[in-house]
């Protein structure tokens, strides 16, 4: 008898809305876990976020951290509160804190139109939109982030990092991507104005030539705005620094519904963290008010990523059983113009997805 595979999840479920759309998540991880043959998902849950800083003065606690590190993949809710900041007034972000120390330098963010009612682009049919953003998550203008503002300050810089290493596994990443859909590579970038931009995209053109399969494009951060709006479904792969596709992706998702709609992953060589685009919303916080699609897809994210046979097939069936109910256009939270619950949105998917194992 084949042995049991075993996968270590560690769950943050986080700040706000957070707990909320990862308990539907972890519904329907457990769930479609019941059909796959020798595999197992071992979770373990622990504190980080806003609501962990109040309690013990760390955001992001070395042991969660060390713990997290020890887990094959991290699954995270939201993290952060806009009341509760540091004392030169930024946000705490103990998710960027976890790209950056378990170097999580590629960004996923995939958008796809499931239905074209929740689309503002009234033109669109179902499936027309899909297309995945490809973010370098470590450098980029986040780079000085960690600088303090000093007391009395009258002039604050922050910094644009674009190394050579660090472009050339970003566009590697994306070009192994573009090899495995539809073979087209749009690089967006600043090059006729900025020297780091410049420098990018001179990566970009050497790394291209190891892959002469795949067609690419480059295009001003400016104009693929414009063309994410006018032409979205020209998009393949894009790949570009990590403000600009931090930008770039929440208009992507405003395209296909909202950030409800939105999964995420920030992967590295060893690591993985999957999350909803979103944030932790506090004003509807408790309310049963939050969409889950978004953490729902990204749990099929990260069964993709796992990469075996069956965790596949598991992110193949949960695809699925969220086209089918969303094809029911009374199937929609407030935040695509319905009525359901977070909890009857998790179960209306869940129903689906036993229907189909």
């Amino acid at each position: 008898m084949r042995s049991e595979e075993i996968f270590r999840i560690a769950v943050l479920p986080g700040d706000g809305i957070g707990p909320e759309v990862i308990a539907e998540g972890i519904k329907i991880l457990r769930t479609v876990e019941h059909d796959l043959k020798n595999i197992r998902f071992e979770l373990k849950e622990f504190s980080v976020g806003a609501e962990t800083y109040l309690r013990c003065g760390d955001p992001l606690p070395p042991e969660t951290l060390e713990n997290c590190r020890e887990q094959d993949v991290i699954l995270l809710g939201a993290m952060g509160l806009p009341n509760v900041r540091w004392p030169d007034g930024l946000e705490m972000t103990p998710q960027i804190d976890l790209r950056e120390q378990l170097d999580l330098y590629c960004g996923l963010r995939p958008c796809y139109l499931y239905q074209a009612d929740l689309s503002p682009l009234k033109s669109l049919i179902a499936g027309q939109i899909d297309f995945l953003i490809i973010r370098e998550s470590t450098e980029g203008l986040f780079s000085g982030r960690l600088n303090r503002i000093q007391p009395g300050a009258t002039e604050v810089n922050d910094q644009m990092t674009i190394s050579q290493e660090g472009s050339e596994r970003i566009f590697r990443a994306a070009f192994r991507e573009a090899m495995s859909r539809k073979k087209r590579l749009s690089l967006v970038d600043k090059a006729n104005i900025l020297p780091s931009m410049a420098f990018f995209r001179g990566i970009f053109d050497k790394v291209s030539q190891e892959f002469p399969e795949v067609e690419t494009e480059k295009l001003y951060v400016d104009a693929a705005s414009l063309y994410l709006v006018e032409r979205p479904e020209s998009f393949d792969v894009i790949v570009t620094e990590n403000m600009f596709g931090d930008i770039l992706s929440d208009l992507a998702a405003a395209l296909v519904g909202g950030l409800g709609m939105a999964p995420s992953a920030d992967v590295g060589n060893e690591c993985a963290v999957f999350q909803p685009a979103h944030g932790s919303a506090p004003d509807i916080a408790g309310e049963n008010l939050a969409n889950p699609v978004a953490t729902i897809l990204s749990v099929a994210l990260m069964l993709d990523w796992l990469g075996h046979t069956e965790t596949k097939r598991g992110a193949a069936l949960i695809r699925q059983a969220i086209t089918q109910v969303l094809d029911k256009p009374g199937n929609r939270t407030r935040d695509l113009g319905g009525h359901l619950s977070t909890v009857d949105m998790g179960n209306r998917i869940k129903n689906e997805l036993l229907r189909l194992l």
